[in-house]
């Protein structure tokens, strides 16, 4: 047989597929991970990271959808550091006990952006902890140099409250 090409979509329409996909599990109960607690993960609240870096994030909608603010406590700009709108979108706690998610902060102070994709996890001691990965899109003046424009990294917050 032959391989059809991967046809690709705007990311609009990826979203919307995942977030029906997921609309359409929602009326098993989420299940606790096997040797995990049986207590949900829940987005919502103030978090800090291992390097200080603070953010805030809503409760998300009916459609997962939240927003928030990012206080990062490290940059490579020589600008003022200010908190800077972060926006995403997660598996609802009433879907999944721990949901994935993912969110946008565009920096106010820096002509960066960056992508965060994660899991809320409650760890032993029945804490919450999100595990996140990303990719940090910073401004280059031309093509020749969009080689060194996209940095990678790690990140894990834990509640602050």
């Amino acid at each position: 047989g032959t391989m059809e090409p991967l046809a690709f979509k705007p990311a609009s329409a990826l979203l919307a597929a995942l977030l029906l996909a997921s609309a359409a599990s929602a009326d098993s109960p989420p299940a606790a991970p096997a040797g995990g607690s049986p207590k949900t993960c829940s987005l919502a609240g103030m978090w800090v990271n291992e390097l200080g870096s603070r953010m805030v994030i809503s409760p998300p909608d009916q459609a997962g959808a939240f927003s928030g603010s990012y206080l990062t406590a490290v940059t490579a700009s020589n600008a003022a550091i200010t908190a800077s709108p972060l926006h995403g979108a997660q598996h609802l706690p009433e879907q999944r006990a721990r949901p994935t998610f993912a969110f946008i902060v565009h920096w106010k102070f820096t002509a960066s952006t960056t992508a965060f994709v994660g899991q809320c996890f409650v760890d032993e001691g029945d804490n919450e902890v999100l595990e996140t990965l990303w990719l940090l899109r910073k401004e280059v003046p031309s093509r020749a140099e969009d080689w060194q424009a996209t940095l990678i990294g790690k990140n894990v917050f834990r509640r602050i409250q």
